[in-house]
């Protein structure tokens, strides 16, 4: 049952981000809403490690989860919440849901066992086609009666853009951490990550000139019923049930929310803020769903080519 629930959470909430996203920057500045959804949940988080006695004044600890706060939650994140401005928030789910593809990618220790598969090679190569697909919507456009509104479509085209990399950089951070941060307790890990990320928002926020002309009382309540549920249940209670499966699952397991958050963004936005996708970008999602199917398949087969090994020679 626990499993069960652990699961159903990351399935529906992070899928949901995307959604509380999109209702928060209509009204509230991109790096505001980043300063607002980390700082508090950074800091309530290590008052909690601190409260159980766990030990979070370590270098060794609080570098790593810096570095890989940065890279994780504004890089990959904050370049999101940015798009989200100016593209649907189904469309940027769908871009990211190209993430594992980033991390055969950039995991250089694995290259030699990642690429000695043909269907991990074969997942690269269908992921990518499913990206060039979503962009050549966006081309379309261009080419037709959409071009020059506004300069509504060069932004589009540079939120796509900046979702690239906010996937790499997603996958950079999360395996930063991986390598740097081993042994370290997860929740202090997770709380100086997005406490560092809580304070890159606010420069950031400064240096743009946010504040200059943000108006609290002129946002709508359902604006800040969006940012608390970012904090609770975005980087709270999702993070810390997803930690827990990491924990108790095989991480391919785990990573079956790949396939899941997606639908649950492209469902939200559709019913509830009446976003709309072309047939073009749903076959777009299609093929990126199936090439992390791909590259998964192949890991978990690898792992269980292993266990077998190790059952046979005792």
């Amino acid at each position: 049952m626990r499993v069960a629930a652990a699961f159903t959470t990351v399935y529906l909430v992070w899928g949901s981000t995307y959604f509380f996203i999109r209702l928060s920057v209509e009204h509230i500045p991109p790096m505001l809403v980043g300063a607002f959804r980390y700082m508090p949940a950074g800091l309530l988080m290590l008052l909690w490690c601190a409260l159980t006695r766990k030990k979070i004044f370590s270098g060794r600890v609080i570098w790593p989860a810096v570095v890989s706060g940065l890279l994780l939650l504004v890089g990959g994140n904050g370049l999101l919440i940015w798009a989200e401005q100016y593209i649907p928030s189904s469309l940027a789910a769908i871009l990211l849901a190209s993430g594992p593809i980033w991390f055969v990618v950039l995991d250089k220790g694995k290259w030699r066992e990642n690429f000695s598969s043909k269907a991990t090679i074969a997942g690269l190569v269908v992921g990518s086609i499913g990206v060039l697909l979503l962009f050549g919507q966006r081309v379309i456009n261009e080419l037709g009666e959409e071009k020059g509104k506004s300069g509504g479509g060069d932004k589009e085209m540079i939120a796509l853009a900046l979702l690239v990399v906010a996937s790499i950089s997603w996958a950079a951070g999360s395996l930063y951490s991986k390598y740097k941060a081993a042994g370290n307790s997860n929740s202090v890990n997770a709380g100086w990550q997005m406490t560092a990320a809580g304070i890159a928002f606010v420069i950031c926020s400064g240096v743009s000139g946010e504040w200059d002309h943000f108006r609290p009382q002129t946002v709508p309540l359902i604006s800040w019923i969006s940012v608390v549920y970012l904090i609770v249940m975005g980087s709270l209670v999702a993070y810390s049930a997803f930690t827990w499966l990491l924990q108790v699952r095989p991480a391919t397991q785990v990573s079956t929310h790949a396939y899941v958050n997606p639908v649950v963004a492209v469902l939200l936005g559709v019913i509830f803020i009446d976003e709309r996708l072309s047939w073009l970008q749903l076959f777009g999602l299609m093929v990126i769903l199936a090439s992390v199917l791909l590259i998964n398949l192949a890991k978990y087969r690898q792992t269980a080519g292993r266990r077998a090994y190790k059952l046979k020679t005792g």
